[in-house]
Parts: structure tokens; C-alpha cells; sequence
């Protein structure tokens, strides 16, 4: 008897258990799992972290050297660089996201023509796999994971419309948000899951394609804008290698302060102009 009680102070549970206390705890709320890519965030690598810092420092010293042909000059506009990095990150998440968006199109387009064709909408997640390897071969394509964990946890007995709300959750895109709860609602209210899922998946590629054209469009202005911003820096390099005693005044005195002020406005132009360039639909 004291060896029983000894192990039930040790394991309570094994007591609870067999009172019928311990009780099977309900499914909560779909969150996303914390095991599973999140598309919200992008953690630069140590190589990424390091190109990225170098390039930011040597192209902010170069401008600094440019301007002031000064260590203290060079160094405060140099430490700008330390800055890059997370311009890097930024940037990165953005493609990455941008990416996303254009495999899930393509999926949706997939899945569309297997609805047509009569499959189910659980065979059609199947067939978008495999037209999204033929699409994007020897890529390890976001899309192509995600549709992979969504068929594994419905072929784990996992309700599909949860799985879908768990991808759309860690997304965070309008497009994938809007599919999946047209997804949900067609379960819970009942209805043509087939034909629903058909004309959902339409709208949303239609809508993505004109994003698409507005992107092309937006895309040759932003070129435009690089090679204007990029203009002072080589018209200043070209006259520092061709005619060096023209730019002397520039080094010295007040020629100081506006070559400060022209930086100023540089870096003031190029902010206005990335946030013009930057449309969202």
C-alpha cells in the first residue's frame, strides 16, 4: 500500500485517470503553427547578414569619399550602411511574399481546371502539385510545400478547411484570406463547395493578373528612377577622375555645406520616389 500511494504522489495523473477526471480537451481556435514557415517575417542568414552590412558600409563610404574626400565625412556617412540590413530584410520578405502570391495564383488556376474536369476539391490540391513541379522544377517552391501540408494533415484525418485556415493565417495575403474563407463558409453553411471553389478561384486569378499588369507597368518606371538617382554619383565620379582641381571648391569651406545639402536632397528624392513607385492594389 505504501509503494501504491508513493507512486501516486509521484504520477497523480494515473489516480485522476482511472476516477474519470482526465477529460479529452476540445479543439480550440485555428492558429498558426508554430512549426510551420511564416510568411510576415524573413530572418537574414549569417552570409545574407554579412553581404548585405559589407555592401551597405563600402557603397556609403564611396558616396561619403564622393562628396567630402574626408575620414569624418566618410565614416558618418559610411555608419549609414549599418542600416542596410534591414532594407535587405525588408526587401527579401517582399519578393518572398510576392513569390507566394504568384504560385498561389498559379494553383488556383490548377485547381480550377480539375473542378471543371469533375474532380474533388481534395484531388484537385493533388493535381495543383503536380502542375506546379512541372512549373517550377528544381525549385523548392513555397506553394508547392504548403499544398503538400495542406494533403498530409487531410490525409491525416485533419479537417481540410482548417488546414487551409492555417495556411492562410500565416500568409497574411487579401487573396489567400478571401479563399479560405470561402472555403470554411462552404463547409459550415453548406452549398456547391465544387462550383464555389470554380468561380472563387476565377476571380481571385483575374484579379491577380491585373496586379500582375500593373506591376510590368510600374516596373519599367522604377528603372527609370534607379538610373536617374544613380546619375549624380557618376557625373560627380566622372569629374573627380577627369577634371579634379574643377571640384576643389567643393572640399573646402562651404563647398561643404552644399554638398551636404545635395545629399540631403538625394536621399530626400530617392524616399519620395520609392514611395510613389510603391502602388498597392
Amino acid at each position: 500500500m505504501t509503494a501504491v500511494r508513493e507512486e501516486k504522489k509521484r504520477h497523480p495523473a494515473i489516480s485522476r485517470k482511472k476516477k474519470g477526471v482526465v477529460k479529452e480537451q476540445p479543439n480550440a481556435e485555428v492558429e498558426p503553427e508554430s512549426s510551420l514557415p511564416l510568411y510576415t517575417e524573413y530572418e537574414l542568414s549569417k552570409k545574407e547578414y554579412g553581404m548585405a552590412l559589407l555592401t551597405g558600409i563600402a557603397v556609403m563610404s564611396l558616396i561619403g569619399m564622393l562628396f567630402y574626400k574626408h575620414w569624418l565625412g566618410i565614416v558618418m556617412i559610411g555608419s549609414i550602411g549599418l542600416y542596410y540590413p534591414k532594407l535587405r530584410r525588408r526587401s527579401l520578405l517582399e519578393r518572398k511574399r510576392s513569390q507566394l502570391s504568384m504560385q498561389f495564383k498559379q494553383a488556383l488556376y490548377s485547381l480550377s481546371s480539375s473542378l471543371s474536369a469533375g474532380r474533388s476539391i481534395e484531388n484537385g490540391f493533388k493535381e495543383a502539385i503536380q502542375d506546379l513541379i512541372l512549373l517550377y522544377p528544381g525549385l523548392d517552391a513555397d506553394m508547392i510545400r504548403e499544398l503538400r501540408i495542406i494533403k498530409f494533415r487531410m490525409e491525416n484525418g485533419e479537417p481540410m478547411e482548417r488546414a487551409i485556415m492555417d495556411f492562410s493565417k500565416r500568409a497574411r495575403q487579401e487573396d489567400i484570406a478571401n479563399f479560405a474563407d470561402v472555403i470554411v463558409t462552404c463547409k459550415r453553411m453548406g452549398g456547391d463547395l465544387i462550383e464555389v471553389v470554380r468561380r472563387t478561384s476565377s476571380v481571385i486569378g483575374e484579379k491577380m493578373d491585373i496586379m500582375q499588369e500593373i506591376e510590368v507597368l510600374v516596373a519599367q518606371k522604377k528603372l527609370e528612377m534607379k538610373a536617374m538617382m544613380a546619375a549624380p554619383f557618376l557625373f560627380l565620379s566622372f569629374l573627380n577622375f577627369s577634371a579634379p582641381d574643377f571640384l576643389l571648391p567643393l572640399y573646402e569651406g562651404v563647398g561643404r555645406v552644399i554638398a551636404t545639402g545635395s545629399l540631403l536632397l538625394l536621399f530626400v528624392g530617392v524616399w519620395l520616389i520609392s514611395r510613389m513607385m510603391n502602388i498597392r492594389v
